[in-house]
């Protein structure tokens, strides 16, 4: 089973390199990893063209932004299964595709999500916000729940099937599309309880209160483009679903105890400063 990773990137030479380099460290190695740069003028392609040996294709150009990219670089995939990570973000440990693709070939999922957590930007180490999934009911999209988009890995077969990110959304095309596919279309998935990726705070969305009203906005509509009607809570709930996040604490140790996946993983120590296949 190949392994598709596609990055959006803009201007991401702060944080690019800790992005390759959790996907260079992956004990899976079959492993395509794509990433689409809008034209960055800090150096972010002076970056990239230094992990030659980890990325396989590289695209700069400018874009109508970061769903624009991450529609090219699923475009040009060949993989069987499709996993968006930006250039901000970073897999906790060398074992996450692994565990995703073990988890694909157990469950006979076209879907698989795990958990995601958002850490300072300055200490990728230091945990802000922690985001566990939990199990997958049809019904919970109706409770605000979506899994987080970086965790959220796809069969390629999904999107030729129901389409690509809709660009007509700014903030919230990736819970459009997680609507759209597990909820409208009924796609199926499979939960793998532990902390997949880490992301940087200060997301498009969450930026500020006016970015997160006009995320909410853009939420209502994700239901509507898809002539779904949600319960009249439902927006609602998505942003107050989020404040557990802030006060609960796993342990770094993640068991995974299901029948699927028996075995335990320990959260890697930071990256070094050159790591390569």
């Amino acid at each position: 089973m190949k392994v598709s990773i596609v990055t959006p990137a803009f201007n991401s030479a702060k944080t690019i390199r800790h992005t390759i380099e959790s996907v260079a460290r992956q004990t899976y190695l079959n492993v395509e990893f794509i990433i689409v740069d809008g034209g960055s003028s800090d150096g972010t392609p002076a970056i990239v063209d230094q992990y030659a040996d980890v990325v396989d294709l590289f695209i700069s150009e400018p874009d109508r932004g970061v769903y624009d990219a991450m529609n090219k670089g699923i475009r040009k995939a060949t993989g069987d299964v499709i996993a968006i990570l930006n250039s901000d973000d970073f897999y906790t440990h060398s074992q996450v595709l692994e565990q995703i693709v073990d988890c694909f070939r157990q469950s006979g999922a076209d879907s698989v999500y795990g958990d995601l957590q958002y850490v300072d930007p300055e200490k990728p180490h230091h945990v802000i916000r922690h985001w566990e999934s939990g199990d997958y009911v049809q019904r919970s999209f109706l409770a605000g729940w979506m899994p987080p988009h970086p965790a959220f890995f796809v069969k390629r077969a999904v999107y030729q099937r129901y389409g690509l990110f809709n660009l007509s959304l700014k903030s919230s095309a990736d819970y459009e599309l997680m609507l759209r596919f597990l909820y409208k279309h009924q796609v199926s998935t499979s939960y793998l309880p532990d902390v997949l990726v880490r992301m940087r705070t200060g997301g498009l969305s969450n930026a500020s209160w006016g970015n997160r009203l006009r995320a909410n906005r853009e939420d209502k509509l994700a239901w509507q483009i898809n002539g779904l009607k949600p319960y009249f809570y439902t927006t609602i709930l998505k942003p107050l679903r989020k404040l557990r996040q802030f006060y609960y604490r796993p342990h770094q140790r993640f068991t995974v105890s299901t029948n699927k996946l028996p075995k335990t993983y320990v959260l890697d120590q930071p990256i070094s400063a050159s790591v390569h296949k």
